[in-house]
Formats: C-alpha cells, structure tokens, sequence
C-alpha cells in the first residue's frame, strides 16, 4: 500500500537546557528581580536536565471493501398453490447446486420465502442472499445463473461493505505508519546535529480522518446502479488518515573506549 509524502513537519529541538522563566530571575545588588530574564542552568543541572526533540508524523492507509452481497431473487405465479411451489423449488435447487460447486459455504447463504394469493392465482417468490468473500467467484456465479436460468430468475447487482475487523485494522494501519514516520524523522534531526535519538517520552494521536471513495466518485456514487464492479469497489475503499506528536529524548553522542 503506497502512502502519500508526509507533509513538511515542525521540529523543535532543544540541546542547551535553560532555566524555567517563571522561577529562575536575576537578582540584582538591590534584591530587585528583572521579569522575562533567565539564565542557563548549573554544569550540575545542565547534566540532569532532560533534552528533547519533538516530531510530528503523518500517514494515510487504505482498504478495499472485503465483503459482497448479491441477492437472487426467483418467482413463480400459478393457478395451482403446489405448481407454484414446485416452480420456485426446482430453480431453488440449481441456484443451491451451483453455489455449493463454486465453493459457498452453507453459513454465507440465507434463504426467505414468501408465499401468497393474487388474484385467482397464487405467487411464490424466494429470495437467496449470498455473501461472497471471493469477488472473483462472484462474478462467475453470477454469470452462470444469467446464463443457465430464465427471466423468472432475477439477480441484483452486487453490494460491498466491510467488516468491523476490517475497518479497524486500517486505522490502526495509519496510526502505526504515523509513530513510524515521526520516529524516522526525529532520528535524522539527531543525526544531523551529532546526538543520539533516546526513548519516546510523549506519543499522542492528535487527528484522526476516514472516509469512503475518493473525491471524484462521490457524484457517481448517486448512480450506484450504473457503476462497474471496479468502480463500486473504489467507491467503497475506506481511507484512514492519522497524525501524532511524539516527544523523544536526546542523548549525546556516546565515547567509544579505547582499549590498548
């Protein structure tokens, strides 16, 4: 999955610790103090005092719709309540028989039926909602009941979504890509400047954006009905995008010891 160059950042680094403006004053001869002067800490603070570099980072993931829905719907009117039985039950079958050949499983199919009177006549519908996990497999299933079956047998077309696993991954995809991008950048500060990069000492998430489709489909996604497949499927690409503050340590450079 290939992200977007990451925006420039503001980095903020601080090598030469200073005192705390609000406590740390001159003091001049008189007792008087000057408001808004400081002066840098003792070589004793100094060594204690912790210094840091602090980094944005951005990312933006993306997921493509993991699950298709497709409805098939048979219907047969009859003088006779058991032919009209009979009819839908038969096409029934064929549409069962062909989807257990493809592979379906039986927990992805559900079946509701409708029966009832018109006229001087009776009606039997039924209705068969597949959920396919294979788009591949879908498309051919649906060709061959388009091919094999008659107009009685009526097919909609497909619907993606995602599942809830599917879309937290993907946020938590963009989150951890941000860490990493702001770890990488904190690092080339410090090596530009002869430190060493320590722990992170503050991470925090400070914007979080998802949305569905890009920006171009969202007129043609009104029109969902006259889409292709491909094109349904964009329209219902989830994209997460992530921000984050990470605060890191600074260390010097260490001293390698020279062994004689």
């Amino acid at each position: 999955m290939s992200l977007p160059q990451a925006p420039p950042s503001r980095v903020f680094v601080e090598l030469v610790p200073w005192a705390d403006r609000g406590r740390e004053k001159d003091v001049v001869s008189r007792g008087e103090t000057l408001p808004g002067t400081c002066r840098p800490l003792s070589s004793a603070q100094a060594q204690i005092a912790p210094r840091e570099v602090h980094v944005n980072g951005t990312a933006m993931a993306s997921a493509r719709p993991d699950r298709a829905q497709v409805v098939v719907r048979v219907s047969s009117t009859k003088e006779a309540a058991a032919e009209a039985k009979k009819s839908v039950s038969r096409r029934l079958d064929y549409v069962a028989q062909s989807l257990r050949q493809q592979g379906v499983q039986a927990e992805n199919i559900i079946v509701t039926k409708d029966f009832r009177r018109v006229e001087n006549a009776y009606h039997m519908e039924a209705e068969v909602c597949v959920t396919f996990t294979d788009f591949g497999k879908m498309q051919n299933v649906c060709n061959f009941l388009v091919e094999k079956l008659d107009s009685s047998v009526s097919i909609s077309p497909p619907q993606f979504f995602h599942t809830a696993g599917s879309v937290e991954n993907v946020r938590r995809q963009a989150c951890l890509v941000a860490v990493e991008n702001a770890w990488r950048k904190a690092q080339e500060v410090c090596n530009l400047v002869g430190q060493t990069l320590g722990k992170p000492l503050l991470i925090k998430e400070e914007e979080t954006k998802e949305w569905e489709g890009q920006i171009e489909d969202h007129q043609a996604s009104k029109l969902s009905d006259s889409l292709t497949v491909q094109q349904k499927i964009r329209s219902t690409t989830i994209h997460a995008a992530s921000k984050v503050f990470i605060t890191f340590e600074v260390k010097g450079k260490e001293k390698r010891k020279k062994y004689l």
